[in-house]
């Protein structure tokens, strides 16, 4: 991976063309949407976000205050919690809002696939299905970053197998998408690295990085307004490479001769 600063547009942050044309019976991908477009047109939208070790919940509605809660480190539990307590204070149930706002990745796998989980619960209960939309943990804390600090710098969050996930923003603020970085490249790149508060790690980053922020409430509130997010058909787990599994032939194990 180059070591070169990115230019990827900062506000909706396109990956690179694929290397063919799609097919053309292929439907075109949804054109992003910003926060605030999302809870103008549905009146309340659900925000889930269970990247970090402590899940966080939000419900927004049009001409009322945010309504925020962060639970503890067990999503099974907490993340339900977390919906309960900010529905509780508006008197909705889930089925009644009119979006739900989905973090599909990077962050911890067990709770992205909870919550997907639970919205197709939701969805299933309901008379029709509520609008779903994803966007990417490490990208909007990057660009919250850069709103206090300039660039270039990188965000990452461990991918285990010895690679990070990355978003770099260039000296201009303009914002890369999620990438996949070996620890050999990552090493190389000049910027300097921060880890979002409350990520799960299983390995250090191959040289010190700083710690940035990572609040649902400061995010949501300072980038609301540009298009991040993406209407989905089903809620699933973003996966920066396809799944790969290793074969294994058992053999009986017989005593030495």
């Amino acid at each position: 991976m180059p070591a070169s600063e990115p230019t990827a547009n900062t506000a909706t942050a396109h990956l690179a063309p694929a290397a063919q044309e799609p097919a053309a019976y292929e439907p075109a991908a949804p054109a992003p949407v910003s926060l605030a477009e999302v809870v103008a047109a549905h009146g309340s939208v659900l925000v889930l976000d269970p990247c970090t070790i402590h899940v966080q919940a939000g419900l927004l509605r049009a001409g009322h205050a945010p309504l925020w809660h962060t639970g503890g480190d067990d999503s099974s539990v907490h993340l339900f919690d977390s919906v309960q307590t900010c529905l509780a204070a508006a008197g909705l149930k889930p089925g009644q809002v009119g979006a739900y706002v989905f973090c599909d990745g990077p962050g911890s796998q067990l709770g992205i696939r909870t919550a997907a989980m639970a919205l197709r619960t939701w969805q299933a209960l309901r008379t029709a299905p509520a609008p779903v939309f994803t966007y990417r943990s490490l990208l909007l804390a990057a660009l919250t970053l850069a709103r206090r600090q300039p660039g270039p710098f990188a965000v990452v969050a461990d991918a285990r197998r010895d690679s990070w996930h990355a978003v770099r923003i260039a000296s201009c603020g303009t914002a890369s998408p999620v990438l996949r970085a070996s620890r050999a490249e990552l090493a190389d790149w000049p910027e300097p690295l921060f880890t979002p508060a409350g990520f799960r790690a299983w390995a250090q980053p191959p040289r010190p990085a700083g710690t940035c922020a990572y609040d649902c409430a400061e995010m949501s509130a300072a980038l609301g307004s540009l298009p991040l997010l993406t209407a989905v058909a089903e809620p699933e787990p973003w996966l920066s490479a396809p799944i790969t599994y290793q074969t294994w032939t058992g053999q009986r194990h017989r005593a030495a001769t």
